[in-house]
C-alpha cells in the first residue's frame, strides 16, 4: 500500500528545497559577476601600474614567488628585462618575443596566471598575478552576499509555512464541513467560502450528494407507497381472520396464522411510521405549539387495551404540563413506540410507569417497564433497523427502537437507556428542547 503523505508537508519540503536551490544558484551568479567586476578592477591596476614602471626608467627586475604563501588581490609580481636576454622564472612565468601590449592568461605549475606585457624600445615590463588571488576574493564577496540570505531562511520558510497553512485553511474548513454533516443532511454545499480551485471538486459533490438524495427519496417513496398499499389488503385478510376465529375458535392453524397477520400489519405500519420520519416532507412540515403530556396520555389510551391483554400495569407516574412547539407527529410517534416495544418486552402482570416532565429548556419523555432489561453492551445494537435480541419470542420487527431514534434526531434530541432504579427493567429518556428548530 502506498504511503500518504501531506500536501502541507510536501510543500514545505520542496519549498525548503527550492529555497535551497535558490541559495546555491545565488552563490554562484555572484561569484561570476563579482570576478567579472574583479578582473576589470584589477586588470586596469596591472595596466596601469606597467605604464607607471615603464615611465619612471625601469630597472632589470626578478619576481619571486613563495609557493607556501597565499596571496591576495593586492599583490602584483613585476618582471622586468632586456629584449635580447631569456631570463628564466621559478617555474617559467615570463613570456618572452612579445611585440604588442596586451593581457594573457598562462598556465604554470602553480595554477593559471594572469598578466599584463608592455614591451619597450629597450625593455619587456611584465606585471603577473595569480588567478586563485582573484577567485578567493570573488568568493569572499559572493558568500558575504549570501550570509544575509542565510540568516533570512528560517524566517524565510516560517512565513512561507505560515502562508501554506492559510491558503490551505479552506481545505481543512471543507473536511469540517463534511464531517459536521448528520447521514441525512444532503444539502449542497455553499461554493462562495472556498477559493476557485476547490469549486470543480465541491460542485462534483454538490452532483454525488444531490444524486445520493435523488436515490434515497426514491427507496423512501417506495417503502411508503408499498406499506400503504399492503395496509389496506392486510387489515381486511385480518379482519377475515376474526370472523374464521369465531366460527373455529379451537383451530390451532387459523390461530397462528392469525397470529402472523398481525405481525404483518404490525410490520407493514412500522415501515409506513419509518417511511414518514424519512421522508425529506418531515423537515418542512409546520410545527406548532402542543402539550407533551395531553400527547402520551393518548397514546397511552391508544395501548391501554394491549397491555390489558398481558395483564400489565401501564400508566403515567409524572405528568407535567410541558408545552412545546415543534412537530407533534414525531413526538408520538417516539412516545407510541417507547410504550409499544415496552409492552412486549415485559412479562405478564408486569408494570410500565410513563413519565413527561420538563428540565430548563428540555422536555423529557421517560418509559421505564419491569422486563428482563437489556444488556448494556447491546445498547447501540438495538437502535439499528430489524434487530432484535436473541431468543426473542415476542411479536415484533425490530423497527420499534430505529423510528425512535430517527423521531429523536429530527427533534435536535438525544435518547438514553439504562436499568430502571424502580422496576428493574429497561429505563428510556428521550430529552429535546421545547422549541424544536427546523432542519
Amino acid at each position: 500500500m502506498p504511503t500518504q503523505t501531506s500536501l502541507k508537508k510536501r510543500l514545505l519540503i520542496f519549498v525548503s528545497g527550492f529555497s535551497l536551490l535558490l541559495g546555491g544558484m545565488l552563490i554562484a551568479t555572484a561569484y561570476w559577476i563579482s570576478l567579472g567586476e574583479l578582473d576589470e578592477i584589477l586588470d586596469a591596476q596591472m595596466k596601469n601600474l606597467a605604464e607607471r614602471v615603464a615611465v619612471h626608467d625601469p630597472k632589470p627586475i626578478k619576481s619571486h614567488f613563495d609557493i607556501h604563501k597565499r596571496y591576495h588581490e593586492e599583490d602584483l609580481f613585476i618582471d622586468v628585462w632586456e629584449k635580447q636576454e631569456h631570463p628564466q622564472h621559478q617555474f617559467n612565468l615570463l613570456l618572452h618575443g612579445v611585440n604588442q601590449a596586451g593581457f594573457y592568461d598562462r598556465s604554470t605549475t602553480q595554477g593559471v596566471w594572469r598578466m599584463y606585457v608592455l614591451p619597450t624600445e629597450k625593455y619587456q615590463i611584465q606585471v603577473s598575478q595569480p588567478f586563485s588571488a582573484r577567485s578567493h576574493l570573488a568568493l569572499e564577496l559572493a558568500t558575504s552576499m549570501f550570509v544575509p540570505y542565510l540568516v533570512m531562511i528560517p524566517f524565510i520558510l516560517w512565513g512561507l509555512g505560515w502562508v501554506i497553512l492559510r491558503s490551505l485553511r479552506p481545505m481543512d474548513e471543507f473536511r469540517q464541513e463534511i464531517a459536521r454533516r448528520d447521514l441525512d443532511e444532503l444539502t449542497p454545499i455553499t461554493l462562495n467560502r472556498y477559493p476557485v480551485e476547490l469549486i470543480p471538486t465541491i460542485q462534483e459533490m454538490n452532483y454525488l450528494l444531490e444524486r445520493i438524495e435523488s436515490a434515497q427519496q426514491e427507496q423512501r417513496q417506495f417503502i411508503a407507497d408499498a406499506a400503504h398499499e399492503l395496509r389496506t389488503p392486510i387489515t381486511a385478510l385480518n379482519l377475515q381472520m376474526q370472523i374464521l376465529l369465531r366460527e373455529f375458535p379451537e383451530n390451532m392453524a387459523l390461530e397462528n396464522l392469525s397470529q402472523g397477520l398481525i405481525r404483518i400489519q404490525h410490520l407493514i405500519s412500522q415501515l409506513l411510521d419509518l417511511a414518514k420520519q424519512d421522508a425529506s416532507s418531515l423537515h418542512t412540515m409546520q410545527q406548532q405549539p402542543f402539550y407533551l403530556n395531553q400527547v402520551a396520555v393518548n397514546c397511552v389510551e391508544q395501548l391501554i387495551h394491549v397491555a390489558l391483554q398481558k395483564e400489565i400495569d401501564l400508566g403515567m407516574e409524572r405528568q407535567e404540563e410541558v408545552l412545546v412547539n415543534g412537530l407533534e407527529s414525531a413526538v408520538r410517534s417516539i412516545i407510541y413506540n417507547l410504550i409499544d416495544n415496552a409492552i412486549k418486552y415485559t412479562p405478564k402482570n408486569g408494570v410500565i410507569n410513563v413519565s413527561i416532565f420538563s428540565q430548563g429548556n428540555e422536555a423529557i419523555i421517560q418509559v421505564e417497564d419491569s422486563g428482563p432489561g437489556i444488556d448494556p453492551a447491546l445498547y447501540e445494537q438495538i437502535m439499528k433497523r430489524f434487530y432484535r435480541i436473541h431468543h426473542h419470542l415476542e411479536m415484533g420487527s425490530g423497527l420499534g427502537l430505529s423510528i425512535v431514534q430517527k423521531a429523536t434526531e429530527h427533534l435536535g434530541g438525544k435518547i438514553q437507556f439504562g436499568k430502571s432504579q424502580t422496576l428493574g427493567g429497561l429505563f428510556v429518556q428521550v430529552q429535546f428542547p421545547k422549541q424544536v428548530k427546523s432542519d
